[in-house]
């Protein structure tokens, strides 16, 4: 099996892992000179930051590969009772991660609580054309749920706008929910029914590593040798048929000077907009559909603060604000209080967040008038005294996909149009959610389909017996 994957981030290294393992003769093309996309750590001053994704949920594809890489014992997990809190008027609420601790919630109002207690009660029909996370939840909840806790949540996730954001995309259980029980909470009721109960122990954990993020691209490269090759720019690829079977053409620049790849599959492991381009000469209306999806623009803003200059004893996972609020950071995420080794001794890490589809413009602000926002939004919030005493700023201008109204359709037309072309296949970020177990998923899934294909398609070859056999 002669496999291209283009791309050198989460999806395409564990891709390219995968195939390996199922016996494919893979290469891995990065542009840059790192593989690893936007998940890199940074030392400063004796402090550990994350310059894009802080952590990650330990979900069993992940662990497996961790386990793989012998990682396990570099892994350090988060208090799963680590409280999230939201901040609402100035002050931060503990949000409830149990229905029952919502119904008692002074975070939520009466009328909102009253709402959640009887929608079971309320059978009703999701709309059939594509429905916002923003009106699905006014149209169940009300308002304020939306705007003291989806949205915060939303702009977590996706650093989304949810008057935009797809239900359906974004968190399609919940539309099956409703589809299938007419309620939400029936629908959680029923599913919890049908699965096996789980042991709270074994429940995906927040996680990351002893030396960071960085650690799992580091170690996927270091397992995948030479068949990584960073530095090398992909600019077009061609497919056609040859002798009855697909043949496709990788165009190359490498070391400056053009090159040819031959490879009976390619996996495009860019983002949508990359994978657009790619793909505009032998899939226009996939390209086209890939093209359209928006991406929000993420500033993750790092400071280390001595722990006398915070009055707050950030007991907890962090805190994200509603837009209602009127501040500028999305949230905070206090990384020293979930895992060791974030600060120095006596020291406070904090990672916030700013832009989002909500702010767009703060792309365009300078880093100084940045810094200067979240450094006194945190101290407001938190009781924070003086300057940091280490700060850096990482900026994304097309940080995350935004999964928005007509994404399931949108997925559905690329698909339709790539069936068309055997041997191409897509990994990304943009297809079934954002996040770094997510991605290994789709990776992993991906390696399968390329497979599959080349065990029911492309690799029968003649026996010494004169029969056709195909290729384990």
């Amino acid at each position: 099996m002669r496999v291209v994957v283009v791309g050198g981030g989460i999806c395409g290294l564990a891709c390219t892992w995968r195939l390996q393992r199922l016996g494919a003769e893979v290469l891995l093309l990065e542009q840059t000179e790192r593989v690893g996309g936007v998940i890199d750590s940074l030392e400063a001053d004796g402090f550990l930051f994350e310059r894009g994704p802080q952590s990650f949920l330990a979900n069993a594809s992940l662990l497996e590969l961790i386990a793989a890489l012998r990682l396990s014992e570099e892994l350090l997990e988060a208090n799963r009772r680590a409280p999230r809190f939201v901040l609402v008027r100035g002050r931060l609420y503990r949000v409830p991660m149990a229905p029952p601790a919502l119904l008692t919630s002074p975070l939520l109002p009466l009328r909102a609580r009253w709402r959640l207690l009887t929608e079971w009660a309320r059978k009703s029909v999701p709309p059939e054309p594509d429905e916002s996370v923003a009106a699905f939840t006014r149209r169940k909840f009300g308002s304020e749920l939306l705007e003291r806790l989806v949205g915060p949540f939303v702009s977590g996730i996706y650093a989304g706008d949810p008057e935009r954001l797809s239900l359906r995309a974004a968190f399609p259980m919940l539309y099956d929910w409703e589809r299938n029980y007419g309620s939400v909470i029936r629908g959680a009721m029923q599913s919890r029914r049908k699965t096996k109960p789980s042991n709270p122990k074994t429940r995906p954990v927040l996680a990351n590593f002893r030396n960071g993020l960085r650690t799992l691209p580091a170690a996927l490269h270091r397992a995948l040798g030479d068949v990584v090759h960073t530095g090398t720019t992909v600019q077009a690829i061609e497919a056609r048929q040859a002798n009855g079977r697909p043949s496709i053409t990788v165009r190359v620049v490498r070391n400056g000077l053009n090159d040819l790849l031959a490879a009976e599959a390619v996996v495009v492991a860019t983002p949508a907009y990359a994978a657009a381009a790619l793909l505009a000469g032998v899939a226009p209306r996939a390209a086209e559909q890939l093209a359209g999806i928006a991406y929000a623009a993420v500033n993750v803003v790092s400071t280390g603060y001595r722990r006398e200059q915070v009055a707050h004893p950030l007991n907890g996972f962090g805190f994200l604000v509603p837009r209602s609020e009127g501040l500028r950071t999305l949230g905070t995420v206090w990384n020293s209080s979930l895992f060791a080794g974030r600060a120095p001794q006596g020291c406070v890490a904090l990672a916030s967040f700013v832009g989002g589809a909500t702010d767009p413009e703060a792309q365009h602000a300078r880093d100084e008038e940045l810094l200067g926002t979240v450094s006194q939004e945190n101290a407001a919030v938190l009781g924070i005294s003086g300057a940091p005493v280490v700060h850096h700023l990482e900026r994304y201008a097309r940080a995350l996909p935004q999964y928005n109204l007509g994404h399931t359709q949108r997925l559905q037309t690329i698909r339709e149009d790539l069936a068309r072309l055997p041997g191409v296949f897509l990994a990304g970020n943009y297809l079934e959610g954002p996040s770094i177990g997510n991605c290994v998923d789709v990776a992993f899934r991906t390696a399968a389909a390329v497979a599959e294909f080349f065990g029911t398609e492309t690799t029968a070859r003649r026996s010494g017996t004169g029969e056709f056999q195909k290729s384990p």
